[in-house]
């Protein structure tokens, strides 16, 4: 049966309005699927661009704290040989922090944490080197009043030529303070299980301090053992089921941990694990070593 030609038009209209119709929908809905586009594309670079900028902030400002530090580093001497060469030495160490952290892009966050670290651990060196300074200029400077103050008395009579006698042998007894075992280059550093250093708190799984015990030829020889403390952010002493306790200068204490070394009167470098601690916070941790002859110094680390 034929199609009316009229039926037939009408047809023919209704479905090309239909296509029309079809066509502006997929065109409205590809327009707006370009615009959604645009806009994600839009605030990721925004995001990202922000990113960036703040990354570049914490380089400037960490880089100005470094500068800093070699300042202070530059303007620090001491009138000992043997501070000076270690002095030399740390100053090196803050000049190729500085040249690296330049040639780092902010963007490289890892290697800025890793920066900050070692920022942290050269202000601790550098206060060291004041306590030490500080503490070698007071002694000499008291034995030299006490060494004039002698000569002094016993040139005036027999009497206060026996009162320098005593003055003599309490110098002696400073020159004995003098055997006393000392440490340097203590740092507290933490490691994930691949036993490597991190600064993230959910990574650790132990403590690591390193220190070296400097030679003199007038501390005693044979078998030493370092105690370390370890403290939390809260200052609460890190310890485990193999707690030590220990006693300095009269005082009882506690131990995070150990260990004993064989001590010729030579320089020892040595790393005491501290393990088994179920958890670690962020904040700064602080360690303090000790012989039973007095504490030998502390440091910081900070985890993230």
């Amino acid at each position: 049966m034929k199609e009316d030609p009229l039926e037939r038009l009408d047809r023919l209209e209704k479905e090309k309005k239909t296509g029309s119709n079809t066509a502006k929908t997929v065109m409205i809905a590809l327009i707006a699927l370009c615009v959604a586009l645009g806009a994600a594309l839009a605030y990721i670079w925004l995001s990202k661009a922000s990113l960036v900028k703040d990354l570049n902030v914490e380089k400037e400002e960490l880089t100005e704290q470094i500068i800093a530090l070699q300042g202070d580093y530059e303007n620090l001497s001491s009138d000992y040989e043997n501070i000076n060469v270690q002095l030399d030495s740390s100053r090196e160490e803050v000049a190729q922090l500085v040249e690296r952290i330049q040639q780092t892009e902010a963007t490289n966050r890892a290697k800025m944490r890793q920066y900050e670290k070692e920022l942290g651990t050269l202000r601790s060196i550098m206060r060291n080197y004041i306590v030490q300074i500080d503490s070698l200029n007071t002694l000499n400077h008291q034995l030299t009043a006490e060494a004039a103050a002698a000569r002094q008395e016993a040139a005036t009579s027999k009497r206060e030529n026996e009162a320098l006698s005593q003055q003599v042998e309490a110098l002696t007894g400073q020159v004995a303070a003098g055997s006393v075992i000392k440490a340097r280059g203590l740092r507290l550093e933490a490691m994930n299980s691949s036993d490597k250093t991190t600064d993230r708190s959910s990574r650790v799984i132990r403590l690591i301090t390193s220190l070296s015990l400097v030679e003199n030829e007038l501390a005693p020889k044979g078998p030493v053992r370092v105690y370390i403390r370890v403290y939390n952010p809260e200052g609460q002493l890190l310890v485990n089921s193999y707690s030590i306790p220990f006693t300095v200068d009269g005082e009882r204490m506690e131990a995070s941990a150990s260990r004993e070394v064989d001590y010729n009167g030579k320089e020892v470098e040595m790393s005491i694990y501290l393990n088994e601690i179920p958890e670690f916070h962020k904040g700064i941790y602080t360690v303090e070593a000790f012989t039973e002859q007095g504490l030998l110094g502390s440091a910081e680390l900070l985890l993230r």
